[in-house]
């Protein structure tokens, strides 16, 4: 891959259950067996609560061309997180819209800590999900070697994903410090991360994106964080609360992409959209675009 100078856009974070569900208690360093039971219990307690839903079409939870304008707004035209003193902070902020408009080619790397086995079914839950992205989009995306990758999927524990940080500046040499700090300390409560880069001289499309996805998951969790991280990293960057039926709702009742979410990805790729638009300058279009994005669904 070409060295060029990559600016951070955005930071995606998906803390699971943290806000609607009890978890069980974490240290910030801890062995990868704890890890690894301390995540299975908050896949077992959400799935109990009735979370981690996996259909797609709800019945009960109909929405309206009206909800898929509102909710569009909240999560491709506003950003989750912002820099606050070199770190970055869950704060939200106005944002232009941002996607990619370039060939994506989607590589994966494991930790040593990631059986074959389970790496194989991984390779093929983000293989499957990637051509339903290049699908939903019309980009020209597929999977590639992780040497000619520019969309990177990590499946590293917490040891490994220490060690991959300093990796992570060789390859963007020019990478913001904030992020290799939040790759690097990203704690237990955060399941899931996927950052989205673009060159300086084209600010609204992206070049590169990585996803990170902690290893010590089970089958289901780790199918979640493909489903919302992946397309996060397509230019969906914010959560809304009030996004139904949705993966993109901090309060984790869905675990996979929704028909309500494949429309907002249909909309965030309408060519009546631009790269760089405002969300005053994007607004007027929404109606028409979601009633036809919901139309072809």
């Amino acid at each position: 891959m070409p060295i060029v100078r990559l600016t951070f856009i955005l930071l995606l974070a998906l803390v699971m259950g943290c806000s609607k569900t009890s978890l069980p208690d974490i240290q910030p360093q801890t062995s990868p067996d704890e890890l690894t039971r301390f995540y299975a219990e908050v896949e077992t307690r959400l799935i109990a609560s009735g979370k981690m839903r996996r259909d797609v079409l709800p019945l009960d939870a109909p929405f309206t061309n009206k909800d898929l304008v509102k909710n569009f707004d909240r999560i491709a035209l506003f950003d989750e997180y912002t820099v606050v003193n070199g770190r970055y902070v869950q704060r939200e902020s106005e944002s232009t819209l941002r996607r990619w408009n370039k060939p994506v080619r989607v590589g994966l790397i494991f930790g040593d800590s990631v059986p074959a086995d389970r790496a194989a079914a991984d390779r093929t839950l983000v293989s499957k999900f990637a051509a339903r992205l290049a699908n939903l989009t019309g980009l020209n995306m597929r999977m590639s070697s992780e040497r000619d990758a520019n969309f990177l999927v990590l499946f590293l524990n917490q040891s490994e994903q220490r060690d991959f940080a300093s990796a992570l500046s060789r390859r963007y040499p020019f990478i913001e410090p904030a992020v290799i700090d939040a790759f690097r300390n990203s704690s237990p409560e955060i399941f899931c991360v996927a950052y989205a880069f673009a060159h300086p001289s084209d600010p609204a499309t992206y070049a590169a994106a990585i996803v990170l996805v902690k290893a010590e998951h089970g089958t289901r969790m780790r199918e979640s964080c493909i489903h919302e991280e992946m397309t996060q990293a397509m230019g969906l960057a914010n959560d809304s609360k009030n996004a139904r039926p949705s993966i993109f709702n901090d309060d984790e009742e869905f675990a996979l992409l929704t028909r309500h979410d494949e429309i907002l990805l249909r909309m965030l790729y309408d060519p009546r959209l631009e790269p760089g638009m405002t969300r005053a300058e994007a607004l007027p279009f929404l109606p028409t675009i979601a009633a036809a994005s919901a139309g072809s669904s």
